[in-house]
C-alpha cells in the first residue's frame, strides 16, 4: 500500500589504547555471492563523554548492507573507543580514523583521534594508537587530499588540529593547531523560522566541520559560533595552515554555519547555517580560495514553524539533489540544483525519528541513512536518482545514540 510519506504531504492532507580492540560478537550472518560485501561503521555518543553528552553508545558498530534492500545486519560492535561521534576512511579504505568527542584525554583536558588498520577482507577494525586532536571536545575530522593528515575540528577548544598520518597509518601529535578568535556573536540569527526557540552556543570560537575544497588547494571550516567560514593553504611538508588572500567570510550573526559540501564541480559550495535552517550557496574559486555568498535558502517549506537545528548536508551521488537533515523538526530537506548551482526546495520528508544527526549515502547511491541521535535507531530512504524523491525503506536499525557513518566494500 503506498502512504504519504512526505512532510509536505503531510501538511496538505492535515491543515491543507590495547592491542586488539574489544568487540561484542553478533550473530551469524550468510555471506554474499561473489565475496564482496557492503560494511557501515556507526558511531555516536557512549557513557564517556564530557557532562551532558553521554550517550546509549556502546562505540562502533559494524554492520552489513543488504545491496538489494538498504537492511543493515549488525557484525560487531568495538566498544575500546569514547564517544565516536565522527568517523572517516582513508581514500583506499585501509585505514579508518574516529574522534572522540571527549575532555580528559589529556592534561590539556583535549579530545583524541583513534587509528585503526582495516581488514579490506572482512572490515575487522584493529586499534593502531590514539594521538591529541589539538582542542577539547572535537566535532568532525577528515583527511587532507594527500592523505599525509587528519584534519580535526575541536568544536569546544576553538580550534583546528593537523594531525599527521605515519606510513602505518598510526597518528602523530599535531603538526599545527590553528585557534579562531572573534567577537561575541548573537545566540540567534534574525531570520529564524517563526517560533524557533532553539538556540546554537555563540559564547566563543566553536568550529564544527573542516575539509578541503575538490582541487585539494584549500582547506575550510566553519566556525558555528563565530559564524564565519575560514579558508587556509596546507603546506605539505611542514603540515601548517596558512591563511588564505580572504582568511574568512562572514555569515549572518547566530547563523552558526555547520557543515558544508561542495558540488560536483568544485566551483559551488553549499554552506548549512545550524540556527536559523538555511542553506548559504556560494561560488568558490579554486585558484584563489574567494568564496561569495550567492543565494540563501531555508531547509524547512513556509508551512514549517516552530523550533528547529539544522545539522548536516549532502550533494547526491549525480550532482543534481541537495539533502540537508532538520533536527527538532525531524525532516530530511530535498533540493533541485539548477545549471548555476543554485538551489529550489522541492520536497520535505520526515525522518521517522528523532533529532536526525548525519547523514550519509551508501556507496552505490542507492540508499540515504540517518543517524537519529535521541531516536537510538538508524532509518534508510531509497532514493530516486532520476527525480531526487527519498521513499522510506521502513527499516529501523537500533544503534544507541547515533551520529556518524563510514561505508566500505570489502575486497
Amino acid at each position: 500500500m503506498s502512504l504519504p510519506l512526505s512532510r509536505r504531504a503531510l501538511l496538505l492532507s492535515l491543515a491543507a589504547t590495547g592491542a586488539a580492540p574489544l568487540f561484542r560478537p553478533a550473530p551469524a550472518r550468510a555471506a554474499i555471492p561473489g565475496g564482496s560485501r557492503t560494511i557501515c561503521y556507526i558511531g555516536g555518543y557512549n557513557k564517556h563523554a564530557p557532562p551532558g553528552g553521554a550517550g546509549n553508545g556502546q562505540g562502533i558498530s559494524v554492520f552489513e548492507m543488504n545491496r538489494d534492500t538498504g537492511a543493515l545486519t549488525p557484525v560487531t560492535t568495538y566498544v575500546d573507543i569514547a564517544s565516536p561521534s565522527f568517523l572517516t576512511l582513508s581514500a583506499d579504505t585501509r585505514f579508518l580514523y574516529a574522534l572522540s568527542e571527549i575532555d580528559d584525554f589529556n592534561a590539556a583536558r583535549d579530545g583524541c583521534v583513534t587509528a585503526f588498520s582495516v581488514d579490506r577482507t572482512s572490515g575487522e577494525l584493529n586499534m593502531l594508537n590514539r594521538a591529541t586532536s589539538g582542542g577539547s571536545i572535537p566535532a568532525h575530522l577528515s583527511l587532507d587530499h594527500s592523505g599525509r593528515y587528519v584534519l580535526v575540528a575541536n568544536y569546544v577548544g576553538g580550534s583546528i588540529g593537523v594531525l599527521p598520518i605515519r606510513p602505518d597509518g598510526s597518528l602523530g601529535n599535531p603538526t599545527d593547531v590553528v585557534h579562531n578568535t572573534g567577537p561575541r556573536m548573537p545566540e540567534r540569527a534574525e531570520d529564524n523560522p517563526p517560533g524557533n526557540y532553539a538556540v546554537s552556543d555563540h559564547s566563543g570560537p566553536h568550529p564544527h566541520m573542516v575539509a578541503c575544497d575538490p582541487s585539494g588547494r584549500y582547506v575550510l571550516a566553519c566556525d558555528a559560533g563565530l559564524d564565519r567560514v575560514y579558508i587556509w593553504t596546507l603546506d605539505l611538508p611542514t603540515g601548517k595552515l596558512r591563511p588564505a588572500a580572504t582568511p574568512y567570510v562572514a555569515l549572518m550573526p547566530g547563523s552558526a554555519p555547520r557543515h558544508f559540501a561542495f558540488g560536483h564541480d568544485g566551483r559551488i559550495v553549499y554552506i548549512l547555517c545550524e540556527q536559523d535552517s538555511k542553506v548559504i550557496v556560494a561560488t568558490f574559486d579554486s585558484r584563489t580560495g574567494a568564496l561569495v555568498p550567492q543565494q540563501k535558502v531555508s531547509t524547512v517549506t513556509p508551512y514549517f514553524q516552530g523550533s528547529t537545528l539544522a545539522a548536516e548536508i549532502l550533494v547526491s551521488p549525480n550532482g543534481r539533489y541537495v539533502y540537508a537533515s532538520n533536527r527538532l523538526g525531524d525532516s530530511l530537506a530535498i533540493f533541485r540544483v539548477s545549471p548555476d548551482g543554485s538551489l529550489t526546495l522541492i520536497d520535505e520528508v520526515w525522518m521517522h525519528a528523532d533529532y536526525g544527526r548525519a547523514m550519509m549515502f551508501d556507496p552505490s547511491g542507492k540508499f540515504l541513512f540517518c543517524a537519529n541521535q535521541r531516536s537510538d535507531s538508524v532509518t534508510s530512504f531509497r532514493v530516486d536518482q532520476e527525480t531526487g524523491a527519498l521513499d522510506f525503506t521502513w527499516h529501523f536499525t537500533p544503534v544507541g545514540s547515533p551520529t556518524t557513518f563510514a561505508f566500505m566494500h570489502t575486497a
